[in-house]
């Protein structure tokens, strides 16, 4: 059989400055794919990509379309033969390929056409990371400025969790990935680790040791198995008992989850470094490597039936891997043993808007479980909540999936770490707005906790976006017109009913 030859186009993360980045993943795809048998990947065939990240002026938005010119540009000639590429990423390289992919080819509906015929994610940030807010602070600057370049602000407004331009794009993606996957001829796959660099911690910084995350980026925020629901706030009522305007009910209108996606986690692999990191721990040393097999696997892939088949493959590894990683153990001499439990874990990202596209920024947001109660809700279910900067609308939570769900106890060495969890039969959210009176105003609601709510909401690896949309309620004295031309105070003028 004659091999299949294939184009590949590296493109790296965040703030990397050479292409040294890439280490021996390259030649490693190249001598065991040449080893296999099956494809074949030409050194001259293998571009890698430089950016720009570090520039504050430059958003993901421009590297797309530069992308794409450089695509044209470099890989034209081949690809007006008929050839296609496979796209490798790592981190922020994912969401930026992917934002060229979405914007070029599936808003222009040339899906079909797009010359990407694989895009292989290793870490993305999807969903972005939980450290992108604290890469816009002083120490940062600091670091950066130390090594000649700017902190690349312009990027990681677009990495910080819950950021508008990354909602837009995953809630494309989740809307139109079912049927754009069907006719489209691009496969993609989402490679990540869960385990932590500890040479790498960073003691002021506890999200680069954050169980469910590869110490930068969060496995739920890599997937792109992900879903949206759009919660809807009823129309205000009189409650003649309350002698008040009301609308206490947020009822879920729309749900939607994006098509299955191929996701593997990868055994002992972090973000970064060169002892664990997912690319750069990748040896010329003829050793077998997770990363390497697993990319290799992807690249493999040729039809949808091959597709699906490799999703399955991929939930399987990935299932044993969460099972294997599920206890890790400091033995300290003089010193109690240090015990980390790896959970698995999921993100929701809630974005609090009314009717008219206006951020509702001043507001507590209260998840709750059985029969609505907030105090139902298992000891230990939050690891984060995080609010995005440029968009105080935006709330991102970080849980505990394994928790709230219900789990077996934990063991070592026949002692029990941790006992059985009975997990949540129904979650919920309620909201309290602010300012909750005046002429122009918000009443609070809440979507009572229910098993179905906590079906769609909380997924282990996945990421849930939340879209609630709130009453805007414009009191009749907002707005008002005499006959009466003698002069009148009306600074003290009562708000009036709700306009219908």
């Amino acid at each position: 059989m004659t091999a299949q030859k294939k184009l590949v186009v590296f493109v790296h993360g965040y703030s990397v400055r050479s292409t040294n980045t890439y280490g021996k993943l390259p030649q490693r795809l190249i001598d065991e794919a040449d080893a296999d048998g099956t494809i074949s990947i030409d050194v001259k065939q293998v571009w890698l990509g430089k950016y720009i990240s570090f520039n504050d002026a430059v958003r993901l938005e421009d590297l797309a379309h530069a992308f794409d010119v450089v695509v044209q540009a470099e890989l034209g000639d081949e690809i007006k033969k008929g050839r296609r590429f496979a796209c490798i990423t790592h981190s922020t390289g994912g969401p930026l390929v992917r934002e060229w992919w979405q914007r070029y080819w599936i808003d222009t509906k040339r899906a079909d056409k797009c010359p990407m015929s694989h895009l292989i994610q290793l870490a993305p940030a999807n969903f972005g990371s939980a450290l992108a807010q604290l890469g816009k602070q002083r120490l940062s600057r600091i670091a950066t400025w130390f090594q000649g370049v700017e902190p690349g602000t312009g990027v990681l407004d677009w990495l910080e969790l819950g950021s508008p331009e990354s909602w837009k794009l995953n809630e494309a993606w989740i809307r139109e990935s079912t049927k754009m996957l069907k006719t489209a001829r691009t496969f993609p796959f989402v490679l990540t680790g869960q385990s932590i660099d500890h040479k790498l911690y960073d003691h002021v910084n506890s999200y680069t040791g954050e169980i469910g995350s590869d110490g930068v980026v969060r496995v739920a925020a890599a997937s792109l198995n992900a879903n949206y629901l759009r919660l809807e706030q009823e129309a205000p009522r009189w409650d003649g008992d309350e002698k008040r305007w009301v609308a206490p009910q947020l009822k879920l209108v729309e749900s939607v989850d994006a098509a299955p996606t191929a996701l593997a986690i990868l055994p002992g692999v972090a973000h970064s470094g060169t002892s664990m990191g997912i690319l750069a721990s990748v040896k010329d040393d003829g050793k077998p490597h997770p990363t390497v097999t697993a990319v290799l696997e992807c690249l493999k892939v040729d039809t949808r039936a091959d597709y699906e088949a490799q999703i399955a493959r991929f939930d399987a590894f990935s299932e044993q891997t969460q099972l294997q990683e599920r206890i890790e153990v400091d033995e300290r001499f003089f010193l109690p043993d240090v015990t980390r439990i790896y959970d698995k874990k999921t993100m929701l990202i809630l974005r609090v808007h009314d009717e008219n596209g206006w951020g509702v920024s001043d507001f507590d947001l209260l998840l709750t479980g059985e029969h609505g109660d907030p105090n139902k809700l298992p000891q230990d279910f939050l690891d984060d909540r995080q609010r995005n900067h440029r968009d105080g609308s935006t709330l991102t939570f970080f849980l505990n999936h394994d928790i709230l769900e219900g789990c077996p106890e934990v063991r070592r060495d026949n002692k029990v770490v941790r006992p059985a969890q009975n997990g949540l039969d129904e979650f919920g959210i309620r909201i309290i707005p602010r300012p909750l009176d005046g002429f122009v105003h918000y009443l609070p609601c809440e979507l009572r906790a229910t098993k179905s709510m906590h079906e769609k909401a909380l997924r282990a690896n996945t990421t849930t976006l939340i879209d609630i949309r709130m009453r805007r309620v414009v009191r009749g004295n907002t707005f008002m017109l005499t006959r009466d031309l003698a002069p009148k105070d009306f600074t003290k003028t009562e708000p009036g009913d709700p306009i219908a």
